[in-house]
């Protein structure tokens, strides 16, 4: 790390080097409170621990959750707009929704309490990412509902930061204010980020001697492939940071720039489980499962047992006294059945951004040929390969493949196109389009 990457080093909060026990007891204490509040306010809660035989006061030790049902997304859409909320509507200051592109979006409220906690918790995370009082932050991610961008902003003015509040889009114009502007850190989607580099070469500027020494990716899954080629390119930190609506927004964890080991979950505020996503039955700490969420704090939408459908495992302490969660290798209903292999497109990224000739852009196309699946990966060379000829594209998209065979177990087809040929994203990049007749089965 480079002195002018050196976090700064900013008190903690008591908590952020509290003990265990400690922490487990303050977590008892806020989940009975929780419990009792979406009991007590939220006729969906009330049924449904009726019908499970549940009943708040039958926790009694962290573990007993496990007794109580779990909350999904349909059931958010099923209670639009406003049927989860558990304070009265006029107690609620701020509404955001999902950025679903199916059904009705989940909706989600924010009492003047949770705001000010959602904002110290970005602040926080902003803190674990070396940020302090007085740097400039640059936030690309998107205003509006979507949580990201106004949940970075009032995070980072809470710390005592300098906002630009660009939001995502405008990418000639993003160059030219982190220019003349010289932020320290960027929030932003790491795919989108990557857009940012290019357009700094496309018009003649080094990524590396912008004045940016830390970025705070997230809002999509991430390789440690990607981190790497994030940081090279732009000789800056590259920190992960992991929310969703649903649960508050970013900053239910994040990663702390001395250790990078993977984002430390905020659990006075959120406590987390691992769960076997087939069987839902919860999982020792280090096994991969799916990440389910319930709030421990929020006042205007309680959450309980919230499956999140990311796929991560647990991981113990390390630069804070919180259980750490580890990147997330996929989402449980984003996984790609291919001839009986279950696939994930951080699998393929991960593979392609081992081919110095490659660009990180990438697009899955999923296809049936009779009665069988096929997947053709759109990749993209990269800047300084583009003058590569037949031959060595041929190699390059051979190597592609012969990578994904071996590592994940399909055989697919490899389209390479010149540099910049593949559509950008300015938000969540998406990598995968399925084609395949719907509800119509596949052979093994």
């Amino acid at each position: 790390m480079s002195p002018r990457h050196s976090p700064r080093q900013a008190p903690l909060d008591a908590i952020e080097r509290a003990s265990r026990d400690e922490i487990a007891a303050l977590q008892l204490e806020r989940l009975r409170a929780t419990l009792h509040h979406a009991y007590a306010n939220v006729g969906h809660y009330r049924q449904a621990f009726d019908a499970a035989g549940v009943h708040p006061d039958d926790l009694r030790q962290l573990s007993d959750l496990a007794k109580f049902p779990f909350t999904t997304k349909s059931v958010l859409r099923d209670h639009y707009p406003f049927g989860l909320f558990a304070v009265p509507r006029e107690q609620v200051v701020r509404i955001h929704a999902s950025s679903g592109t199916t059904g009705k979006p989940t909706v989600v409220g924010y009492t003047r309490q949770d705001i000010d906690t959602w904002a110290n918790l970005v602040a926080r995370s902003i803190r674990a990412a070396g940020g302090g009082p007085g740097d400039i932050v640059h936030i690309a991610y998107g205003y509006g509902l979507f949580t990201g961008g106004m949940g970075a902003h009032y995070g980072a003015e809470r710390l005592g930061c300098t906002v630009v509040p660009m939001s995502g889009g405008q990418t000639e114009k993003q160059i030219q204010l982190i220019t003349d502007f010289k932020p320290d850190l960027i929030m932003v989607t790491p795919s989108y980020m990557l857009n940012l580099i290019e357009e700094f070469q496309r018009q003649g500027l080094d990524p590396a001697a912008s004045s940016l020494r830390c970025g705070i990716f997230g809002a999509e899954p991430w390789t440690n492939a990607m981190r790497r080629e994030i940081e090279t390119r732009a000789d800056i930190d590259a920190v992960d940071i992991y929310g969703l609506s649903e649960v508050m927004g970013p900053g239910v964890a994040s990663e702390c720039v001395e250790s990078k080991d993977g984002p430390v979950i905020w659990e006075d505020h959120f406590y987390p489980e691992i769960i076997d996503p087939l069987t839902g039955e919860p999982v020792a700490d280090g096994e991969p499962g799916e990440l389910v969420f319930t709030s421990l704090t929020k006042q205007a939408l309680p959450i309980i047992r919230y499956r999140t459908r990311d796929l991560t495992r647990l991981l113990p302490p390390t630069a804070r006294s919180m259980r750490r969660m580890d990147k997330i290798t996929g989402r449980s209903d984003d996984m790609l059945i291919i001839r009986g292999v279950n696939v994930f497109p951080t699998q393929i990224e991960e593979l392609l951004l081992q081919i110095p000739q490659l660009a990180p852009n990438y697009l899955i196309e999923v296809s049936r040929d009779g009665n069988l699946d096929a997947v053709a990966v759109h990749v993209e060379l990269a800047a300084d390969a583009g003058h590569l000829g037949e031959g060595d594209r041929g190699t390059v998209a051979r190597d592609l493949q012969h990578r994904v065979k071996t590592h994940v177990g399909i055989s697919i087809k490899v389209h390479l196109g010149a540099p910049a040929t593949l559509e950008r994203s300015v938000g969540k990049a998406k990598r995968v389009v399925d084609r395949r007749p719907k509800g119509e089965p596949a052979a093994a």
